[in-house]
C-alpha cells in the first residue's frame, strides 16, 4: 500500500512540473502566423501578376515591332521583284529587237531590188504578167516586214538628223533652208526607235 501511494505522489509531482500549455492558445498564435503569410502571399501575388501583364505587353510590343519589319521587308522586297521583272522583261524586248532587226536587215535589200525592177517595168503586153508577180512579191514582203514591226521612213522635207539620216551629200538650194532634206535616195528602216539602216539623203546648205 505504502508503495502504490508512493508511486500515485510521484506522478503528482511529474504532473507539476509538467510547464501548462495552452492548446487552443497554440492553435490560434498558429492561425494568426498563417493569416499574415496568407496576406504576404496575396500581396506577392498581386505583385507578380503586374509584372507579368508588363512582361506581356513588353513581348507584344516586340511581336509588333517584329511584324512591322517584316511587313517593310516584304513589301520592298515585292518591289524590288517587280522591278526585276520590269527590266528583265525590257532587256528581252530589246534582244528580241536587236535579233530581228539583224534578221529583217538583210530582207532589206531584197526590197531595195523589187523596187528597182519594178521602176523599169515594161510597158509592152507581154511583160505585163510578168510585171504584175513581181509586184505582188514585192508586197507580200512589204507585209511580212510590217507584220515584224519594221517601218519605212522617207525624211523628205525634214531636218537632217545623223541618227536616223545618211547624208551623200550637201548641196546648195534656194528653195529648201539650210540643213533640209531635199531629195531621199533611199528611205530607211527602223523597229520602235531602234534604225535598222538609215535613209540615204541629200541635204541643202
Amino acid at each position: 500500500m505504502k508503495k502504490k501511494k508512493k508511486s500515485q505522489e510521484e506522478h503528482e509531482i511529474q504532473a507539476e512540473d509538467q510547464p501548462d500549455f495552452d492548446w487552443g492558445a497554440e492553435s490560434e498564435s498558429d492561425d494568426v502566423e498563417s493569416l499574415e503569410i496568407n496576406e504576404a502571399g496575396e500581396v506577392e501575388g498581386s505583385l507578380s501578376e503586374g509584372d507579368e501583364q508588363s512582361d506581356l505587353q513588353s513581348e507584344l510590343e516586340e511581336i509588333r515591332s517584329q511584324a512591322e519589319e517584316y511587313l517593310d521587308g516584304w513589301q520592298r522586297a515585292r518591289a524590288e521583284f517587280a522591278n526585276y521583272k520590269k527590266r528583265i522583261q525590257k532587256e528581252r524586248e530589246e534582244s528580241r529587237s536587236f535579233i530581228t532587226a539583224e534578221i529583217l536587215s538583210k530582207y532589206i535589200t531584197v526590197v531595195d531590188d523589187f523596187e528597182r525592177a519594178l521602176s523599169d517595168r515594161p510597158s509592152d503586153g507581154a511583160s505585163d504578167a510578168w510585171a504584175e508577180g513581181v509586184d505582188m512579191i514585192y508586197r507580200k514582203l512589204k507585209t511580212i516586214l510590217e507584220s515584224e514591226g519594221v517601218e519605212e521612213f522617207s525624211p523628205e522635207g525634214e531636218i537632217f538628223d545623223p541618227n536616223f539620216h545618211e547624208a551623200i551629200g550637201f548641196e546648195e538650194s534656194d528653195d529648201h533652208d539650210e540643213g533640209m532634206i531635199f531629195q531621199v535616195i533611199q528611205p530607211g528602216y527602223k523597229i520602235g526607235e531602234r534604225v535598222i539602216r538609215p535613209a540615204i539623203v541629200r541635204v541643202a546648205k
